[in-house]
């Protein structure tokens, strides 16, 4: 006995011309839409992209030194691979102090003496109990923040010169390739009791580029140093200057 319950289906998303007359008369809803997969799209390989220089940006270190291989065959990225990791290789070694290092009279010799020839290093000689070396400290924990490709060392004055007496402190001796460079007895030189962290530092750059910030590139001249001080000093002022306008406006 034949099934007079089948019902014929065509390829989907056709229509016979009875259901089309229907549909336009609003007896049928509107005819849906063919199914349609998504396009195929291939997952993208991060390891096989193109490299950028803002991609070569976010690398650390030792992911460009990974990417040695990797980067023959494009010169320029290669060449500026080499670029970007001598930059922060300097970055580190600018960064390698940035604080005020206490020793003793035993280090002396490795601390000062020995440091490398490019770099200077500010002695602090000091005594507890004497508001004047507490005054001058304060100045020179800012300047080594500011300052961190230049060392800056604090150690008692009789560790480092045996009966060195205690009206010539505090002292700063700065020094460069083992030499002493400059000496500087008290806090006249710096402005007094009335000191800052910019006249300390424009004093101690009067003659050589005692201070770096370790951003300056290969022109340390005492001109450039001088400029970037008083740059700073500057900053500061303006900064100190805004500041109180807003205490006044509140």
């Amino acid at each position: 006995m034949a099934d007079y319950h089948f019902v014929y289906k065509d390829v989907e998303g056709a229509t016979t011309q009875w259901d089309d007359i229907q549909r336009r008369l609003g007896n049928l809803p509107p005819k849906p839409e063919p199914f349609k997969p998504p396009p195929f799209v291939p997952k993208v390989d991060a390891d096989e992209q193109p490299k950028s220089k803002e991609w070569l940006d976010a690398r650390e270190p030792e992911e460009l030194e990974e990417l040695e291989d990797d980067l023959d065959d494009d010169r320029f990225l290669e060449q500026y691979r080499k670029m970007r990791l001598a930059e922060l290789r300097e970055a580190a070694k600018a960064a390698r102090f940035g604080s005020i290092l206490p020793i003793t009279g035993s280090d002396f010799v490795r601390e000062v003496s020995q440091a490398p020839s490019d770099i200077w290093v500010v002695v602090f000689l000091y005594k507890d109990g004497i508001p004047e070396c507490g005054l001058l400290q304060n100045c020179l924990e800012e300047l080594a923040t500011r300052y961190p490709a230049t060392k800056f060392v604090k150690i008692i004055s009789t560790d480092c010169i045996p009966n060195y007496p205690d009206r010539n402190v505090p002292t700063i001796l700065v020094y460069n390739n083992s030499a002493v460079k400059g000496t500087y007895v008290g806090l006249q030189k710096f402005g007094g009791k009335r000191c800052t962290p910019e006249s300390v530092a424009l004093a101690l750059c009067q003659s050589d580029p005692v201070l770096n910030d370790g951003h300056g590139g290969s022109d340390s001249s005492r001109d450039n140093v001088i400029e970037g001080v008083r740059r700073k000093f500057i900053e500061k002022v303006v900064a100190q200057h805004e500041e109180r306008e807003e205490e006044d406006s509140d």
